[in-house]
């Protein structure tokens, strides 16, 4: 279970985050909606450790990660989390298959089971015909769908999804968020999304609705 406690954070005299409270356990699909500059993306990027808050507390399975060291924090970066942005941010030099693997490679997988874990995922993703290229050789939907492949296919505890169909028109972005849920479940992986999308929160099994650093009770 991951979950924040009484989180803030300002940028200098702008408050991003106002005593936020999120928790996700195993298996839910959380999306947090609201409208932009509302403290969105500064929520994930705290519960992911990317950002240190200026107070409250945030645990991983009862661990505390707030007060963990950098090396600790990348560390569950590398193994526990897995993110997804509105650009795929591949590796341009390596192909689909390549940058997919690389969680798995930097984490000292056996050759095997990297080639078996990759090829599981490709397969899932629909990216068999065109894994061996680079990512400046697929469309934007194939791309995106290799960042989601790369996200999850060492079985992180949370995927950080941020916008992930933002940059993607309606059809391809329907077939990426598709497979980020079924690759997601497979996976066991519990999902923290970031949208506008209204459909696409819609198929999250909660929403978090927030307006100027605070989450909105779902009575408002």
């Amino acid at each position: 279970m991951l979950l924040g406690v009484d989180l803030e954070l300002s940028y200098g005299s702008t408050h991003a985050l106002r005593g936020v409270t999120a928790e996700l356990k195993a298996g839910d699909v959380v999306a947090v909606t609201g409208p932009s500059g509302c403290g969105k993306s500064t929520l994930l990027l705290c519960l992911a450790g990317l950002l240190q808050p200026d107070a409250g507390s945030i645990s991983l399975g009862g661990r505390d990660v707030t007060r963990a060291t950098f090396a600790e924090r990348a560390a569950l970066r590398r193994t526990a989390f897995g993110f997804v942005f509105q650009g795929a941010e591949l590796v341009p030099e390596l192909t689909l298959r390549e940058n997919i693997a690389l969680p798995l490679e930097l984490g000292r997988w056996s050759r095997s089971e990297v080639t078996q874990r990759v090829d599981e995922v490709i397969d899932s993703l629909g990216l068999s015909e065109c894994a061996d290229r680079r990512p400046r050789e697929v469309s934007g939907g194939q791309g995106q769908r290799g960042a989601v492949g790369r996200a999850l296919v060492h079985r992180p505890s949370v995927l950080f999804a941020d916008e992930p169909t933002g940059a993607l028109d309606s059809i391809n972005g329907e077939l990426v968020f598709t497979a980020l849920l079924d690759l997601a479940r497979q996976s066991g992986s519990a999902v923290l999304l970031v949208t506008h999308d209204r459909d696409l929160a819609a198929r999250a099994n909660r929403v978090l609705r927030m307006k100027d650093g605070q989450i909105i009770p779902e009575s408002e």
